[in-house]
């Protein structure tokens, strides 16, 4: 069962994680190239920031951004700011989340957010997390995937599982994390599938396309390729 409560306290706990590594760099290492391609640490700092407002947007009733023009034109705005504005921006824009969240809500209710995509509310606050958690993996200072909260971890290997569910791009796929848990994605057909093993942070890296999978181990056929998220 969702937990809005316990998430938007992982999301704080997330954050503050990220603000205090990223206290570290300094003007010109913001202004480095993430592992991100094309985006600099400023664009990943830009983006966790524009997405808290995006999520407040969204939880509000409003449309999670004006346009797609506008997301990427608030973040190239943004994104050559030097550090201290940087971190201001992300830690207001992370309170007024965090303030939105705790506000008397239907947590049931479905709201739509990029592209037509529709979740409940409840999830709105994990979906924040991911964003958080992975960017800071992305920032590449040193927080790595094997950093991530194990919670977090099998919780977003299950959520991008779901998300290649029922794809007729992707075979019918086993996930088996080496400390045992399973999961299932891709299409159903009648055979067996292919069978993808590895830890549980190799397996979440290559189903959110941060790492390329060559040290996940397959049977029944090759690693299956991925569609982009």
């Amino acid at each position: 069962m969702i937990d809005h409560v316990r998430d938007l306290a992982s999301v704080r706990e997330a954050t503050e994680r990220l603000l205090d590594a990223s206290a570290s760099l300094d003007n010109a290492a913001v202004a480095e190239p993430s592992r991100l391609p094309g985006w600099t640490r400023g664009h990943v700092l830009a983006h966790i920031a524009r997405n808290a407002d995006a999520l407040v947007n969204v939880l509000q009733g409003r449309p999670m951004y004006p346009d797609a023009t506008t997301r990427d034109a608030d973040i190239e705005r943004d994104a050559p700011r030097p550090l201290a504005e940087q971190l201001a921006d992300v830690r207001a824009t992370g309170e007024r989340f965090q303030a939105v969240g705790a506000e008397p809500a239907d947590w049931d209710r479905i709201v739509e957010l990029r592209n037509g995509v529709t979740d409940r509310a409840a999830r709105i606050p994990f979906r924040r997390w991911v964003e958080v958690a992975l960017h800071h993996v992305d920032l590449g200072i040193g927080y790595e995937l094997e950093d991530l909260p194990e919670e977090f971890v099998t919780r977003e290997i299950e959520f991008l599982a779901e998300r290649f569910t029922g794809l007729d791009s992707v075979p019918k796929t086993a996930l088996w994390s080496d400390d045992g848990h399973l999961w299932w994605t891709g299409r159903e057909p009648e055979e067996d599938g292919v069978v993808v093993q590895g830890s549980a942070a190799d397996l979440l890296g290559w189903l959110a396309g941060r790492r390329d999978g060559s040290t996940l181990r397959t049977k029944n056929g090759p690693l299956p390729t991925l569609p982009p998220l």
